[in-house]
């Protein structure tokens, strides 16, 4: 008899601004707090920590649990944080040089180095919005602002009647 997988969740800490949500997985090993792995987030591939596996009804739209994090995986986290770290000062003055009225907490690229996620200190609004403008613009790539306030991550206001 095949035994199929059956999903099960998870909850996992990622993020250079950490958040933690739920993430799905068919068929991981078993992981014990602490254990790295490899999501896709809404941003795209993450390195995350696993936190621990909780009761929940499966949602198909749920994000997911890649992979245990392999060793490649931890260097190419490690130079894309050297880069990103490189890469603040110029950030921080390119914001200034477009007057825009945004404090640059930290920055972080997807494990995949296809996206440039911006931390910013402010509430979600026109300068954040002109902010991923004027980098599209630019060439710069892939870019997403994300809002930070005192409480963390500031999520996007949901649509009215919306769920």
């Amino acid at each position: 008899m095949i035994k199929q997988a059956r999903p099960t969740t998870h909850l996992v800490r990622y993020g250079r601004i950490p958040e933690v949500a739920r993430f799905d997985s068919e068929d991981q090993p078993q992981m014990e707090r602490g254990c790295h792995v490899v999501v896709q987030s809404h941003r795209g591939l993450q390195l995350g920590e696993f936190l621990e596996s909780i009761v929940a009804e499966v949602d198909a739209d749920r994000p997911q649990i890649v992979r245990v994090a392999s060793s490649s995986d931890h260097e190419q986290f490690e130079q894309l944080a050297k880069r990103c770290d490189g890469e603040f000062g110029a950030w921080v003055r390119r914001i200034e040089g477009w007057d825009l009225d945004l404090q640059l907490l930290d920055l972080e690229r997807t494990l995949d180095g296809e996206k440039l996620i911006l931390y910013v200190l402010n509430e979600r609004g026109p300068d954040c919005t002109k902010l991923a403008l004027q980098a599209a613009a630019g060439g710069f790539g892939i870019i997403e602002v994300q809002p930070v306030d005192e409480n963390g991550i500031v999520e996007l206001p949901t649509a009215a009647g919306g769920g």
